[in-house]
């Protein structure tokens, strides 16, 4: 998925029927590639909005991999999904300009106010809080992207405004 994107995609189709030959015919797509396990999940991702954990056999079977090597590649990198994320994704920048600058403070506030924890996604599905290591605003810290828009100097006021709650 990319950062400016929510829970767009296919969000909602299971990886059954539809979702199950999307997945064949992606791998089948990239199988070419050196080292394709990148571009499957990014690929499977966008479409699907995550990559849910009953995929991770049909990919591994699909690239002559392990379960266990498709599940480590996705538990390592922290912008894959095995749940679609919220309508809409938050970004907290936890870089140390944002850190310094109040970013400690809103990190608390926002997973207070949400209810969630990083990773996670509200009950109602609406938001998904996502740690970030640097937006490149560092002169406006602290920093927030939420809908793909930067947000810069977010207090928590300006988080509870952005976010409309």
């Amino acid at each position: 998925m990319r950062m400016s994107e929510g829970g767009g995609g296919r969000q909602g189709l299971g990886p059954t029927g539809a979702a199950s030959d999307l997945v064949r015919g992606i791998v089948e797509r990239h199988r070419s590639l050196e080292g394709p396990l990148l571009s499957v999940l990014h690929t499977v991702q966008d479409e699907l909005a995550c990559i849910p954990p009953e995929c991770v056999p049909i990919i591994a079977r699909g690239l002559n991999l392990s379960r266990a090597e498709v599940h480590g590649v996705i538990s390592f990198y922290p912008l894959f999904r095995t749940a679609p994320p919220g309508r809409k994704v938050i970004y907290v920048c936890r870089a140390e300009s944002c850190q310094a600058m109040g970013g400690i403070e809103l990190e608390a506030h926002a997973k207070k106010r949400l209810g969630i924890d990083y990773g996670g996604t509200t009950a109602d599905g609406e938001l998904s809080l996502e740690p970030i290591y640097c937006l490149g605003n560092c002169a406006c810290s602290p920093s927030v992207m939420v809908d793909g828009r930067l947000h810069s100097r977010v207090d928590a006021r300006a988080f509870d405004q952005l976010i409309g709650r």
